[in-house]
């Protein structure tokens, strides 16, 4: 019998516990999922031994924002593999445009579908 393989980790950035709930209540069957209530707690599991293989990373946070979270570890050359993907309600163009061009991979906007997800 073959080992079972660890499940792959994402960790949701959101300072909203609502989104947190729904993101987590959604992927944890298929993911180990961590989260992070604040840009601050998010740069911790970052720079942790088990740093996560994919961040689901809201924009707009009190503090650190999710751009700024993004612009930090795309300048890490051990962290810039970890894909970003950004989850807001407010998307505008320059957002998304600057999302990209620091290394973000897509945008989520809220409200959110399964499907999507």
């Amino acid at each position: 019998m073959l080992p079972l393989l660890p499940k792959q980790s994402i960790l949701v950035v959101d300072d909203t516990l609502e989104n947190v709930d729904l993101l987590t209540e959604i992927l944890r069957e298929e993911y180990r999922v961590r989260v992070a209530m604040s840009g601050e707690k998010a740069l911790k599991f970052l720079y942790s031994d088990d740093p996560p293989d994919l961040i689901l990373l809201d924009i707009m946070m009190p503090g650190l924002s999710g751009l700024d979270i993004c612009r930090q570890l795309k300048a890490d050359p051990e962290k810039r593999r970890i894909p970003i993907i950004f989850v807001t309600a407010t998307a505008t163009v320059d957002d998304e445009r600057t999302g990209f061009e620091l290394g973000a991979v897509d945008y989520i906007t809220k409200p959110y579908s399964l499907r999507e997800l």
